[in-house]
């Protein structure tokens, strides 16, 4: 399904994992979106217009997100929201992040029976301490969503700590591998997901579930 399409470029139905995030966004009133390619990376352009302003990851294929993440970071002042691409969610999760009053937070699926491909996270008074794919299962509060939101000094923290990492050759981690050394040392809080309908989308039944269940219920909320 991958071979010669961007997951983000997958039907939902009537619309693309892509367009759906976008609208959502937009209902925010989020308008000045960035959005970092790699793979196929004109088809995303050509399909998204001048909607969006572009940044390309030329080195995609042999790094992670934290590099995405960095570059984009370089170009991007003030406060931020950053969204993984193949994370299809209720608007009010997204909502919900937007109108926290945490100026830096995370967005935190509460939940158990976790295995080794979850993003699992600690929390301890509404404070994230922990964020790892390695963490012992049982040990985590929650799955990492791919939806965190940061204030401008908050992202310019984060543009320090992604920079240190990926300047000592730490070019192949998650993203949230940045998160994980802020939260040590700045406040990084959690906001739940309440509930609602998301999910991640990695597999094929993932995608399957996502058109199957996860979309039809964003639809009957619009």
């Amino acid at each position: 399904m991958t071979e010669n399409t961007p997951k983000c470029l997958l039907s939902l139905g009537r619309t693309t994992i892509l367009d759906l995030q976008l609208e959502q966004l937009r209902s925010c009133g989020i308008e000045d979106i960035t959005i970092v390619t790699g793979f196929c990376d004109g088809m995303v352009r050509a399909h998204c217009g001048n909607s969006c302003r572009y940044i390309l990851n030329p080195v995609f294929d042999s790094t992670n997100s934290i590099y995405s993440l960095w570059l984009a970071l370089q170009e991007q002042r003030g406060g931020i929201i950053v969204l993984n691409s193949d994370v299809v969610v209720h608007p009010r999760i997204l909502r919900n992040l937007v109108d926290s009053p945490h100026p830096d937070a995370l967005t935190i699926s509460f939940q158990g029976g976790m295995g080794q491909e979850e993003m699992k996270v600690q929390v301890r008074e509404g404070r994230i301490l922990d964020i790892s794919k390695d963490m012992d299962p049982a040990a985590a509060d929650g799955e990492n969503v791919g939806l965190v939101k940061f204030s401008a000094t908050g992202a310019e923290r984060l543009f320090a700590t992604a920079g240190a990492l990926v300047r000592s050759g730490v070019v192949k981690a998650w993203a949230p591998r940045a998160f994980q050394e802020m939260c040590a040392t700045h406040a990084l809080y959690a906001v739940s997901t309440a509930g609602l309908p998301w999910i991640e989308i990695d597999f094929p039944e993932d995608l399957e579930h996502a058109r199957s269940r996860i979309y039809p219920s964003l639809c009957g909320d619009r």
